[in-house]
Formats: C-alpha cells, sequence, structure tokens
C-alpha cells in the first residue's frame, strides 16, 4: 500500500450535462502519487463520463483539473497524452487494419536518424517494430510470432493486450484502465493484474475503472465509489468489505455510517 500522499492528478467540481441530462454531477477526484486507485459504480453512474473528461475525450462545462498542482485544459486526448496521460479504454481503442508495431506508436511514429529521418522524412520501422516486440514480451501479455500482423488478425484479449502495452510503455504521469481485463481469460487478466502492481513498484499512479471486485480488492489501494454522477465515498480494501462497497455503491449503505467513516484518506 502506498504511503506517499501527494496528490498528483486531481478534479474540482466537474460537471457535464448532455441537454436536461446530468452525466458529471459537481464531483471531486483525488489521485495519490503511486498509488492504484479505483472506480467503482452502477451502470450510468457516470464513471466513463468522469474518465473521459480526465483523459481529454471531453471537456466538462465546469471544474477545474490539476496535474501536480497545475491547472490542465484538455480539448482532446492528444492533449492528455502529451502531458504524459496514456488510457486503455474499454471498447478496445486500435486499428485494425495496421500492424501491432504500428498500434503501438499510432501518433509518436518516430523517423529515421540523420538525413534520411530530417529530410526524407522516412519512418525508423525497424526500430519502431523491435521496442514494440521488447515491450510485449517484457509484459509478458502476448504470445505473438510476427510482430508484423494485422491487430484484425488478433483475439480480443491479444487486442487488449496491445493496448494495455502501449499504455504502460508510454505513460509518464498516470495510466488510466478502464475495465482493462473485461475482454481477457484468467491467464491474460492475471498479467494485466501483475502489470498493475509492476506500474505502481515503478511510482507511477494507476487509475483502474472495473466491474470486477475481486481484481479492484486485490491491486487497489483505495477505491472511489461513484453514483449518480459523483463520488460518494473513498474507502480502502482493508476497512471495508466487496459487499459494503457494492451496499454503497447501490445506495444500500450510507457511507457515513460505517465505523469506518464516508472516506478513508
Amino acid at each position: 500500500m502506498t504511503t506517499d500522499k501527494k496528490i498528483v492528478f486531481q478534479a474540482r467540481g466537474l460537471v457535464k450535462r448532455y441537454g436536461h441530462v446530468t452525466a458529471i454531477d459537481h464531483t471531486d477526484f483525488d489521485l495519490h502519487a503511486g498509488e492504484v486507485l479505483a472506480i467503482i459504480g452502477d451502470n450510468g453512474a457516470g464513471k466513463s463520463s468522469l474518465i473521459k473528461a480526465l483523459s481529454g475525450a471531453l471537456v466538462p462545462d465546469e471544474g477545474e483539473i490539476t496535474l501536480d498542482g497545475k491547472p490542465i485544459h484538455f480539448k482532446s486526448p492528444m492533449d492528455a497524452r502529451a502531458l504524459g496521460i496514456e488510457t486503455v479504454y474499454q471498447n478496445l481503442a486500435v486499428s485494425p487494419s495496421l500492424d501491432i508495431a504500428d498500434n503501438m506508436f499510432l501518433g509518436r511514429e518516430r523517423r529515421r536518424p540523420g538525413i534520411l529521418g530530417s529530410v526524407f522524412r522516412m519512418l525508423d520501422k525497424k526500430g519502431m517494430h523491435d521496442e514494440a516486440k521488447a515491450k510485449l514480451a517484457e509484459l509478458g501479455l502476448l504470445t505473438i510470432q510476427n510482430i508484423n500482423q494485422a491487430v484484425e488478425t488478433l483475439s480480443g484479449g491479444q487486442r487488449q493486450g496491445v493496448a494495455v502495452a502501449r499504455a504502460a510503455a508510454f505513460a509518464r504521469h498516470v495510466v488510466i484502465m478502464d475495465e482493462p481485463t473485461a475482454a481477457l481469460g484468467v491467464k491474460e487478466s492475471r498479467r494485466v493484474l501483475n502489470l498493475i502492481n509492476d506500474v505502481r513498484a515503478k511510482g507511477l499512479p494507476v487509475i483502474l475503472i472495473s466491474h470486477n471486485m475481486p481484481h479492484v480488492f486485490e491491486v487497489a489501494d483505495r477505491i472511489h465509489i461513484h453514483r449518480l454522477g459523483k463520488r460518494i465515498a473513498i474507502i480502502k480494501p482493508d476497512t471495508h468489505t466487496m459487499s459494503e462497497a457494492v451496499a454503497i455503491m447501490t445506495g444500500a449503505l450510507n457511507p457515513e455510517d460505517h465505523p469506518a467513516g464516508a472516506y478513508a484518506a
């Protein structure tokens, strides 16, 4: 468990409305350095909208987001990536027609050194492919014989593995994982959980959105519970049970009625 209480990623009073529907209702968010923060909530609670706001996929109507204490304003996910915030989306944000290495370096392609890259603007295909293969082997997520094969030829679990490997390889500040094990089998899920622990061990905080409560309670340092568009409690796996977390999430239990209180700092 992390003992560093420095807040590296924060949001205050976020609001996002779609007509008469309020997806994010004046919610707050805090991510500590070197921790795994899980976000849980029932369907329609606003988790996905919150993550989209934190990853640049939507612009909030109100509120402020800060990174290392400095206000930031995202207009697109590219803005978040430029600040070292990488996201693995639930809908497998990969390009099926491109090969594995091209997906790994999508949007950050490297040019060959010297005049071939600066003048002729040739890409360093071999370098990118070698690094992509090394990253995949290092993470142990995939067994792929041909790094040049198109992503559309991979299974759903393997495609998720490419997305997870890409985020872990390039994040500098925060890794956001939206249901990263949803399309994976037991063995691949275990590797992703190990990867989350490895990322935390290197001092990089992880935001994990998941419906899998055993996974959440296994890897999370703190658990942000979202309900009706806002954060209603922060708990810890060592102070609350899975059943209590679900009860708070569904409104069956008032978090203030728990002996550990509404918020576990």
